[in-house]
């Protein structure tokens, strides 16, 4: 418990969340301590009592935005419905995703664009997203097949990594371009592909 009575857990989340913006609106290198006081609300003491260092709060930044974010894409995959659907459902789910981030694109491939090749928990952080939805994918592609809605004539494995290559594309492409048509094109291409 915090010395205000509330549970230490909660007031983290909301420092962390608050993190996640001020990252995401500047990188780790460009983001200066001044600018995390201001939007967290903490004064530099309580925020290096708190978390350490800059590196810890970014890592539990990074840490966060995954776990909100995978849950959000594993939730599509698993919903009832027609494959194609849920496969398309994913893809339009990024495009709706950069418009409420202000086109600032996904943060974990900021990250790792940014700092994988320098800093081990950036890099492990975007691995284990990336591991977690290449297996989601497959299994939902595994389902189609099984369903008779994907045909069989290429692995499941095969037809999850092609997928996974076209969304990681639409998710740098689109909040570069804004470019709606280009991105249906890719969706309709990606599907097309598939089924």
């Amino acid at each position: 418990m915090s010395k205000s009575g509330r549970p230490r857990e909660f007031k983290d989340t909301a420092v962390i969340d608050a993190a996640v913006e001020v990252f995401w609106d500047n990188g780790y290198e460009a983001c200066s301590t001044e600018a995390l006081c201001s939007k967290t609300g903490l004064g530099r003491g309580s925020l290096y009592n708190a978390f350490g260092s800059k590196h810890e709060l970014y890592e539990q930044a990074l840490q966060r935005y995954h776990e909100l974010g995978i849950r959000e894409q594993m939730d599509i995959l698993e919903k009832e419905g027609p494959i194609r659907d849920r496969l398309r459902a994913l893809l339009e789910w990024e495009i709706h995703e950069d418009s409420k981030s202000k086109n600032r694109g996904c943060l974990l491939i900021n990250a790792a664009s940014e700092r994988s090749k320098t800093d081990p928990a950036v890099e492990r952080i975007f691995k284990q997203h990336v591991d977690l939805l290449e297996h989601a994918i497959e299994k939902t592609i595994k389902t189609g097949q099984e369903t008779g809605e994907i045909p069989r004539n290429r692995e499941a494995s095969e037809l999850a990594d092609m997928f996974l290559s076209s969304y990681y594309g639409l998710r740098v492409i689109y909040p570069a371009t804004l470019n709606r048509g280009l991105a249906e094109r890719i969706i309709q291409g990606t599907l097309s592909s598939i089924f």
